[in-house]
C-alpha cells in the first residue's frame, strides 16, 4: 500500500509509456494531416466529441469507484480479522484454565500460536504465495505443519482449533457457555475469511476494461481532428494530457480491483499479520518476537 506519494510526472508517463506514445501520435496526426496534406475538410464539431468525453469520464470513474469498493471492503476485512483474533486470544487466555504459577499452559500456547498460524496462511493464500516457502507461516505453523498440502489451510486451521476447543470442554476445562462463545469468535474468522475469498476469486467483468480502453483510444484519435485548427502542434500535449487522464484514472481501476496482491497498491497485509502475531504472543509472555514491517523508502507498507 502505497503510504506516501514520492512519484513524478514522468514516472507516471514512463509506467504508461505505450498509451502516452500513442496519444502522442493521434494528437499530431491531424495537424499533420491539415498542414502538410492540406485536408482541411477533415476536421470534426466539437459539440459530440464533448459529450464522448463526458460519457467516457462517467464510464471510467464508476469502474474505477467500484474497484476502490472491493480494495476498501478488503481493509474492512481484515480490519475485523485484527480485532476477531486480539479477542480469540483474550478468550483463549481468560477462558481456559492456566498453569499452577499462572503461566498460559501448553493448550493455550497451542492454540494462540496456532491462530498466528492460520493469519498467516490467510496471508499466503489471498497472495496466491507458496505456503511452503513463506518463513512466518513455517516458523508459527509446528505440528501442523502436516495440513499444508490440504486444498484450504486456513479451513483446516480452524477446524482443528474448533475440535481442540470441543476436547476441552469435554474435559471439563470449559464450560458449555464459553465454548459457545468460541464458536461464535471463529465463526466470525470464517466469515472474514469468505468475504477475502470472495474478492479474490470474483474478477470484475472483463469488459469493464476493454471497453474503457477502447472508448479513450478512439477519442484520442477524434479529438485533436475538432481542434487543431485553432491549436495547431499544440494539440499533441493537450491531447496526450486528456487521453491520459482517462487512461490512469481507468488504470487506478485495473490496480485497485485486487487487494490482495503485492503491488504497490495492494493491501499491507505482511503488516497486519504480524502485527496480529506481535499483539498475541506478547499476551502469551513471549520476548523474542518479529518486527512488524514500516513503511519502506519508496514510501509503501505490505
Amino acid at each position: 500500500m502505497m503510504v506516501s506519494n514520492r512519484g513524478s510526472v514522468l514516472r507516471l508517463l514512463f509506467w504508461q509509456w505505450r498509451y502516452s506514445v500513442l496519444f502522442a501520435f493521434a494528437g499530431a496526426l491531424a495537424p499533420a494531416v491539415h498542414r502538410v496534406l492540406g485536408w482541411h475538410w477533415m476536421t470534426l464539431p466539437l459539440p459530440p466529441l464533448v459529450i464522448l468525453g463526458s460519457t467516457i469520464g462517467i464510464f471510467v470513474s464508476f469502474r474505477t469507484n467500484q474497484a476502490y469498493a472491493r480494495w476498501w471492503e478488503g481493509r474492512q476485512l481484515w480490519g475485523r480479522m485484527v480485532n476477531a483474533s486480539r479477542h480469540f486470544a483474550s478468550q483463549v487466555l481468560a477462558y481456559l484454565p492456566r498453569g499452577p504459577s499462572g503461566a498460559p499452559t501448553e493448550l493455550q500456547r497451542e492454540l494462540v500460536l496456532r491462530h498466528v498460524a492460520y493469519v498467516h496462511a490467510l496471508r499466503v493464500s489471498l497472495r496466491a504465495q507458496d505456503a511452503t516457502k513463506d518463513p512466518d507461516l513455517q516458523r508459527t505453523i509446528g505440528d501442523d505443519g502436516a495440513l499444508v498440502g490440504r486444498s484450504n489451510l486456513t479451513y483446516a486451521l480452524v477446524a482443528t482449533q474448533q475440535r481442540a476447543l470441543t476436547g476441552a470442554a469435554d474435559r471439563g476445562e470449559l464450560d458449555a457457555l464459553r465454548l459457545q462463545s468460541f464458536d461464535v469468535t471463529l465463526a466470525e474468522l470464517l466469515a472474514v475469511q469468505g468475504g477475502c475469498e470472495r474478492i479474490k476469486r470474483t474478477p470484475m467483468p472483463k469488459g469493464y476494461g476493454f471497453i474503457a480502453d477502447r472508448l479513450v483510444v478512439f477519442f484520442s484519435f477524434l479529438l485533436p481532428f475538432a481542434l487543431a485548427v485553432e491549436l495547431g502542434w499544440m494539440i499533441v500535449p493537450i491531447n496526450l494530457l486528456i487521453c491520459l487522464g482517462f487512461q490512469l484514472i481507468g488504470e487506478a481501476g485495473r490496480v485497485l480491483e485486487d487487494p490482495f496482491t503485492m503491488f504497490w497498491n495492494g493491501l499491507p497485509l505482511s503488516q497486519l499479520s504480524t502485527m496480529i502475531e506481535v499483539n498475541v504472543r506478547e499476551e502469551l509472555g513471549d520476548s523474542e518476537l518479529p518486527p512488524v514491517p514500516v513503511v519502506d523508502a519508496n514510501g509503501i507498507l505490505m
